[in-house]
């Protein structure tokens, strides 16, 4: 009986075994930490670099938030998660009529990139990884941290 053929929801064949021969010359797009990273972003990948431990927080304001960020950093966390409230997470300013009774209720309150230079302040974006769980508003707080990071870096 013929075994099963197992194939990854890309197309690509998972065999049985793997033996030193797949591994004779890799092609430089098939080796670890080169672009174009097919085989992962570190040449070590996980055995050399930890998973990120991110802890999802925000609440209330951005300062709160970072008094939070600062205690998890200290406390072990390796990355954030920056959780926003629901006006920002569909792009409506705090002082919006919409917006009433939900600013900073589940999530950290964005409305300019002062609210993102407080909500990071004192935190080197250089070693810390950071995620952010948004949709609609994403591209306009993508932007704020990338223009932040900009202007903090050496």
């Amino acid at each position: 009986m013929a075994e099963k053929v197992v194939l990854t929801d890309s197309g690509i064949e998972i065999r049985k075994l793997y033996t030193k021969a797949d591994l004779a010359s890799p092609s430089e797009e098939e080796v670890p930490g080169t672009f174009p990273y097919t085989r992962g972003v570190h040449a070590g990948m996980y055995r050399d670099k930890p998973w990120t431990m991110r802890q999802y927080a925000g609440f209330s304001t951005a300062e709160e938030s970072n008094e939070r960020y600062h205690f998890l950093l200290k406390n072990g966390v390796t990355g954030l998660s920056v959780a926003f409230d629901l006006p920002t997470q569909i792009g409506y300013d705090s002082d919006d009529q919409m917006a009433r009774g939900e600013v900073g209720k589940v999530g950290v309150a964005i409305d300019s990139i002062e609210d993102m230079e407080r909500l990071f302040k004192g935190i080197r974006l250089e070693e810390v990884s950071t995620s952010m769980t948004i949709n609609a508003s994403g591209f306009i707080l993508l932007a704020f941290y990338i223009a932040l990071a900009k202007t903090t870096r050496g």
